[in-house]
């Protein structure tokens, strides 16, 4: 087992940058997709970060100090898992024996999904974004609101297509996605040591697509560094589902673990998990990506039961 240890950066431009991360964070916290203009969990931008923390990220473009998991790398048949110090976020909710997070981490694994289906569940997601998308380079689908981007917008899917839905997924798309949604459960559940069956599924849980066209509004600029226990006070556990690979299907988009002494990075591979405490001690972004097209699903996670959400169903 790895150990990542973090130190604190000293000197007043840290710490402006951790104040405008944190506060564009809280600003974004609230239900995702209200009105369907709301926030886009992980996709969208912290629109108050500023010039500082621009420059500190591009900064660090050319300062990844690790390749945690390569593209090319099988983990299996145990996830690869790197601890790292909790954050004090937790402390500001209430806790949940057995499930809020005692240890603090990242874990990657290649076991929990096959290749196979996880280009079913691309299709899915291609043919569900087919149907509408953003002008930039972000699109979302929610299968368990129904959110899906429509140029500069959003509209419930559901609604907007009516019976053209049951042209596109099958019960058998919803049931690979359930499956696959309680295997990532189990697998965080096993690594991080918690009961599942004190996990709730929450959202915001969708489908990704990012290409290298420019952003039209703020919902494109996903590459903005934030904390997802700041932005959505109900995450507990993050997880990143891959439906495309890393250097063939795209260049650029991946993964960064933004640490003070360092970046550390994922390579997305087709099929791969990718789990993380959901505290600043994951402070982390996306890169731009710069050709071709990146699939995937975020999952998350909850121990409070008040924020839990169900597995979607055909209407």
């Amino acid at each position: 087992m790895a150990q990542v240890r973090i130190r604190k950066t000293k000197g007043s431009n840290a710490t402006e940058i951790e104040k405008k991360i944190k506060r564009g964070n809280a600003l974004r916290q609230g239900s995702p997709w209200r009105g369907y203009r709301g926030v886009m969990a992980l996709l969208i931008a912290l629109t108050v970060c500023g010039v500082a923390v621009w420059l500190y990220v591009t900064s660090l473009d050319s300062d990844i100090t690790e390749t945690l998991v390569s593209q090319a790398e099988l983990v299996s048949p145990h996830p690869r898992f790197y601890t790292v110090q909790c954050s004090e976020d937790y402390d500001n909710y209430k806790r949940y024996p057995g499930c809020t997070p005692q240890i603090c981490g990242r874990a990657v694994t290649d076991r929990v999904v096959t290749r196979e289906e996880a280009q079913v569940l691309r299709r899915l997601a291609e043919r569900g974004l087919a149907l509408a998308g953003s002008e930039g380079g972000a699109s979302i689908l929610d299968l368990h609101s129904g959110a899906l981007s429509m140029g500069k917008q959003f509209v419930n899917v559901y609604r907007y297509f009516g019976d053209e839905i049951q042209n596109l997924f099958t019960q058998e798309d919803f049931q690979l996605y359930r499956d696959v949604r309680e295997r990532i459960q189990a697998v965080i559940a096993e690594t991080f040591g918690l009961d599942p069956t004190l996990m709730y599924l929450t959202k915001p849980t969708f489908f990704s697509r990012i290409n290298s066209t420019a952003p039209k509004t703020q919902h494109d600029e996903y590459w903005h560094p934030h904390i997802d226990k700041v932005t959505y006070g109900s995450f507990d556990y993050t997880s990143l589902l891959y439906l495309s690979d890393y250097g063939s299907d795209f260049i650029g988009g991946r993964f960064v673990f933004m640490d003070q002494n360092g970046n550390r990075t994922v390579e997305p591979r087709a099929g791969r998990v990718s789990f993380f405490s959901s505290g600043s001690e994951n402070l982390h972004r996306v890169e731009k990506v710069t050709w071709g097209t990146r699939y995937a699903i975020t999952v998350s996670f909850t121990c409070d039961p008040a924020h839990a959400i169900s597995d979607p169903t055909m209407p």
